[in-house]
Parts: structure tokens; sequence; C-alpha cells
């Protein structure tokens, strides 16, 4: 038996929007979310933009300072044990679970699991460690594990949506909820569940954020308007950004069964190690390379049936070359040319929430009917000779997408979606 995965509800907190429309037209437009933000009060330090959370509001470490948008709605006993990333985690999900028609108690029971990826909270964790440090040890939170580590994200939406099927955190830097999403597309396929809740999130703090700087992956341009600028030859490095973003996968049956509207189909998907570095990507893109023709082996596709990349690129020198290099391999070579952008251009980028938040971005191009532009790009990159990289957004609807992620260590993965039949 065949047992296809589509996605029912998708749902966001991004720095270019916090709901559907909004979402759209930042991505239809090439609107930007970024601002000039000062990390750490030090206006001394160079990395001087973000990709920033509008409404949201977290000036300290107590949960009782918070605010965020009043059209969402976060229990305020729940707040207790969430990081920052946790109160968008709560945002996306009502925003899924209203679009795929599912209220709270449709996910519990053993049918519906949940897989999600963050890196916890470098913000709340630090304030924990110093307080333990400060009382030497006789004081301190005690929902402060449950709130700061990686795995805070399933701890705390599992509990609260009382989900007893699959529970998981993937941990793989900026492709873990690429992992999230195809190992739930598996999860459904091979019959386990007939339903996954997938979600990505990072908080939007200076410790999240800045800590990238001293790897030199962090862009230094002041511009708001110019300093994400993908596959740009004068691009020097990408833009940090939080927020989150929520899918709901299930089997086409049970969907189609309880009325619900498909948005897109889960085809493919695939990964594939660089064996090269812990931190940068492999220069010819052979990680990248080979998991996407394992990802177009999985849904049984040719290079050119591929409409539209959404690709990995994060505006980094090396990392934009390494895919570039890929893409070619794949697609030009063997005379195919879909349209490709980045749209960290547009968000910055989200590190593990990234891959969540792109295929999302795909979901809505084929539901939508159109191909995000290359935002900022004025200078192509010579090494992106052969690729087709629209400047402005398209009004094409594409059939076939191909979302890409990689994360540290080599970690490349890839989704393949189909414009829902």
């Amino acid at each position: 038996m065949v047992r296809l995965p589509v996605i029912t509800g998708i749902g966001f907190v991004t720095s270019i929007g916090h709901d559907r429309s909004t979402v759209v037209s930042s991505l239809r437009e090439l609107r930007h979310g970024f601002e000039r933000h000062q990390f750490l009060n030090n206006p001394d330090l160079p990395v001087k933009v973000a990709g920033t959370l509008k409404g949201f509001s977290f000036p300290s470490p107590s949960w009782r300072d918070w605010s965020w948008p009043t059209q969402f709605s976060v229990d305020r006993e729940l707040l207790r044990g969430l990081p920052p990333h946790g109160v968008y985690a709560m945002c996306a999900m009502q925003q899924a679970l209203q679009e795929a028609g599912l209220k709270a108690a449709d996910l519990a029971g053993g049918d519906t699991g949940l897989f999600c990826a963050s890196a916890g909270s470098p913000y709340l964790l630090s304030h924990f460690v110093r307080d333990m440090y400060a009382t030497r040890g006789q004081r301190g939170n005690p929902m402060g594990i449950i709130s700061s580590i990686a795995g805070t994200l399933n701890f705390n939406l599992a509990a609260f949506y009382k989900i007893s099927g699959a529970v998981c955190g993937f941990v793989s830097a900026c492709a873990s909820s690429s992992h999230a999403l195809g190992y739930a597309m598996d999860e459904i396929r091979l019959g386990r569940q007939k339903r996954m809740l997938v979600v990505g999130a990072e908080d939007m703090t200076d410790e999240s954020i800045l800590s990238f700087a001293s790897l030199r992956a962090l862009s230094i341009n002041p511009d708001p308007g110019s300093a994400s600028r993908p596959f740009d030859r004068r691009r020097d490095g990408f833009v940090g950004t939080g927020g989150a973003v929520a899918l709901v996968v299930e089997e086409a049956g049970l969907a189609r069964d309880r009325g619900a509207r498909i948005q897109a189909e889960l085809v493919g998907w695939g990964q594939a190690g660089d064996g090269h570095s812990v931190a940068a990507s492999h220069p010819e893109g052979a990680g990248l390379r080979e998991a996407m023709w394992r990802t177009l082996a999985d849904g049984g596709v040719e290079p050119g049936d591929v409409d539209y990349v959404n690709a990995h690129a994060t505006s980094t020198p090396a990392g934009d070359r390494s895919e570039a290099l890929a893409l070619n391999a794949v697609f030009t070579r063997n005379h195919a040319r879909p349209k490709v952008s980045s749209t960290k251009a547009l968000t910055g980028h989200g590190l593990s929430l990234a891959g969540a938040m792109e295929a999302a971005f795909c979901v809505l191009a084929l539901d939508e009917g159109f191909i995000p532009g290359c935002a900022h790009l004025e200078q192509i990159d010579p090494i992106c000779e052969g690729l087709d990289l629209p400047l402005e957004s398209l009004n094409e609807a594409p059939s076939l997408v191909l979302n890409n992620s990689s994360g540290f260590g080599g970690s490349n993965v890839c989704h393949l979606l189909r414009k829902a039949g």
C-alpha cells in the first residue's frame, strides 16, 4: 500500500510575517524582514542587522515580562517551561492547526506524532548557569532545564497537546528541521503514524546569533536592504533570525476522509553527508549534490521535472559557492534549468528552523501559484553561470519543487514537494 504524506496546515512566526497572507505578500513583493539591531548593547560590534520578530518582546529571562502579538494566546502556566522560541512555536502551531481544521483534542492518542527542531535557548541557559554559580548551587529554577535545552520544544508541545504518538527532537544544526520533516514523511509512508506535526523554532536573541560572529559567518554589512544577498559576488555572511514554523503532515487518505484541504504533497526526500569539515561545506558541494540525487530518485523524477529550487544559500561566500556547483552538477549538466532562489535574502538564516520554514515557503509557492525571486541580487557571482536566478518573483505556478538544507558537519537534506492533485 502506498501511503502519501500531504500537508494540510502551516503556521508562521517569521521576520517577514506572522500569518499566511503577510508571508505570501512578502515573498511575492520581495519585502525583507531586516532591521538594524545593536547586539549586546555594544555599538562597536561590526554585526548590525538581524531578521527581527515584530510584536514579540523578551526583555528579561522572566516569563512575566514577555509579550506577544494580541492575535495569539499562550497559556500562562505553560510559559513557565517555555523559552522565547517556544512562544513562537505555540503561535505557529495555533495557525497550522486552524488551517488543517484540527482541534487540540484531535491530536491526543497514538495516531499523531511530533518531530521538532531547535538548538535550545542559550539566552535562558546562560541565565540559569550564572544563577547557579552565583548561589553556589543553592538556588535554581525548577523549570530551567526544561525551558533551555535542545529538547524543549518536544517536551512542551507533546505534553501540552497530549501527544502519545512518536515524539522526537532533531539536532543537526541548520538541517535539523529538514531532518524532522523527512523522518516525519517516513513515519507516514511506513504506516507508523497517520499524522505528524513538524515544528522548527529558534530564539531571536543575541546569544543565539552573535556566537556565529567568531566563525566570521555573519554579515557585517550595516544596510538591512543588502546585508543578505545570496549568490551575489559581494555577499559577506548571513543575517541571523529566529521564529517558528509548524506543519501538519498527514496521510492523504486521512486528510481526504475528514475533508481537509491538501496544500501540497511530499513525494520524496534524501540526505547525504559531506565527510569533509565540522563547519565548512564541501568545496564542490559533494554531499548536497548526492542528497539532491537521492531525493529525485526517491520521488521517481528526473532533474528536468523540477520547476523551482528553494536553495539553502545563506549568503556566505563559501556556502553559496558550494551549492551553486552542486546545483549545476545536478541540473545544468543534465540540460535542466529550474528557477532557483534563496528566501533567506528576505528572512535571514533561521538556523535549525530554516528547513521547515523554507519547506513551508515551497508549499505556498505550489498552493498560491508563484515562484519567489532572488532579492538583493545585483552582481551575480560567476560561479552561478548556468543557473536560472529570477530577479523578481514570478507569477508562474510550479508543479514540482525542491527544498535544500545544509548543516554543520556536512549534513545535507532535501525535500521534494508536488502540487496537490
